[in-house]
């Protein structure tokens, strides 16, 4: 019986001897040679890139919100090391340092206003003589606010009415109990009351504030935002006493600025009782109007600290009518037109 060998497929040996490096080195060589060109291919890609690529490009909200967080870290770190160079080399020169610069601010640079009041203007001297308020400012008058509300006010407005009560001297508070405006100016008139206070409300809160000067007026209507009563602030003082502020006017410099500070002046006592230590502060920023009623504390003879009594509020000037209210027929000097006026941001009005 003959014997005949059977030929072993080379299928079988490329199977078992599939991933064993060859051994041959030409192709290790042939391998090596085509890695480089596709690590340069890489590079071209990269390189093509578009170098106006910003973070808003980025589709997907978490990637682009992680990407903007890491570039504004970056960013701050070169500010703080910048910072920190600058002040070395403000230490190493010493007095030689040139001056810091000053920031640039809305207010610092305001556009200047033609009706920017002069104190020895001859013009406003006279002015301030002959104006509705003249008679106060010259002894003749002593400050007698009434200060009511709108119709069925809530419990809100009606506390805000009591504290605003206790921070004006020889204030007083009445409920309106749906009596017009126009009866209740003569009858202020005959009991001999300077201001007449009216808090509006809108959704159980304070919105607006009609502040009238009897019995010649102007009448002055605010927009009321931003109040906090007393129980709602933290680290307030005791209650205010009955001895009368001292008032702080801070930036009403211009003729309608000026009009409105002798408006606030003129509610409370010209001569201050300094025992008492509180003072009510308006101050006027990029025409809202912030009040703050202080008392001060002497530590000692260097130091003073301040504590808030409350309440706190901020105002916004909608209108100023000459007289006293008169929503049909009364003339107005000034008034709020925003698309025209808030247009220019570095433009203001008080």
């Amino acid at each position: 019986m003959d014997i005949t060998e059977v030929p072993v497929s080379n299928d079988n040996k490329g199977k078992k001897n599939k991933y064993k490096k060859p051994k041959n080195k030409s192709v290790t060589k042939e391998r090596n040679a085509v890695e480089p060109k596709l690590e340069v291919k890489m590079e071209a890609s990269e390189a093509a890139f578009p170098p106006t690529f910003s973070v808003s490009e980025i589709k997907n909200k978490q990637r682009r919100h992680h990407m903007f967080m890491k570039f504004k870290l970056e960013k701050s770190k070169l500010k703080l090391q910048v910072k920190k160079k600058k002040k070395k080399e403000r230490e190493a020169l010493g007095d030689k340092a040139p001056p810091k610069e000053v920031p640039k601010t809305i207010e610092n640079q305001r556009v200047y206003d033609e009706t920017t009041v002069d104190p020895e203007d001859e013009e406003i001297a006279f002015d301030e003589g002959t104006d509705e308020f003249s008679a106060y400012f010259n002894g003749l008058t002593n400050p007698k606010v009434l200060i009511t509300t709108s119709d069925r006010p809530r419990g809100r407005t009606v506390r805000f009415c009591e504290q605003l009560a206790t921070v004006v001297p020889n204030a007083h508070v009445y409920y309106r109990r749906g009596l017009a405006l126009k009866k209740i100016i003569p009858q202020c008139v005959a009991r001999n009351f300077t201001y007449l206070m009216v808090i509006n409300e809108d959704r159980k809160m304070p919105n607006g504030l009609v502040l009238c000067h009897l019995p010649d007026g102007p009448t002055a209507h605010f927009k009321i935002s931003s109040v906090r009563l007393r129980k709602e602030m933290k680290r307030r003082g005791k209650d205010p006493t009955e001895h009368s502020p001292e008032v702080i006017l801070n930036n009403f410099t211009t003729r309608l600025g000026h009009s409105i500070g002798r408006l606030f002046a003129a509610l409370f006592p010209q001569d201050p009782q300094f025992v008492g230590r509180q003072v009510a502060t308006f101050h006027n920023q990029r025409d809202f109007i912030f009040f703050r009623f202080h008392r001060y504390i002497f530590k000692n003879e260097k130091r003073v600290g301040i504590q808030e009594l409350g309440p706190r509020f901020t105002l916004k000037l909608r209108s100023l009518q000459k007289g006293t209210f008169d929503s049909k027929f009364g003339e107005y000097e000034w008034v709020l037109k925003r698309h025209e006026m808030d247009a220019c941001r570095r433009k203001f009005q008080l």
